[in-house]
């Protein structure tokens, strides 16, 4: 699993989703923009994080490694049963 570069820092988060509020562009393909990481972070249950350009699929859980975006990389969450979680974005100094 790839890990934040040590230049970022956090500078918002998303709501806190579950399955029933995840929306429906976080079940799709799709890439935060130039720059911009993200870490998913699992309160409760578990969620699938697969990177489309790749075939690789991990299963996140509370207090198991956090789920890196790159910037510009596409990309899809679905829970795995009941699930709450949300998304931390950082960005360059």
């Amino acid at each position: 699993m790839k890990s934040l570069p040590d230049n970022v820092v956090p500078y918002k988060k998303t709501p806190t989703f579950t399955e029933v509020t995840l929306p429906n562009g976080l079940r799709n393909d799709h890439a935060t923009k130039a720059g911009v990481w993200g870490l998913i972070h699992v309160e409760a249950g578990r969620l699938l994080y697969e990177i489309s350009d790749t075939d690789e699929a991990i299963e996140l859980a509370p207090g198991e490694p956090l789920g890196v975006i790159e910037p510009e990389v596409r990309h899809r969450v679905t829970p795995v049963g009941d699930v709450r979680f949300y998304v931390e974005f950082h960005r360059a100094e």
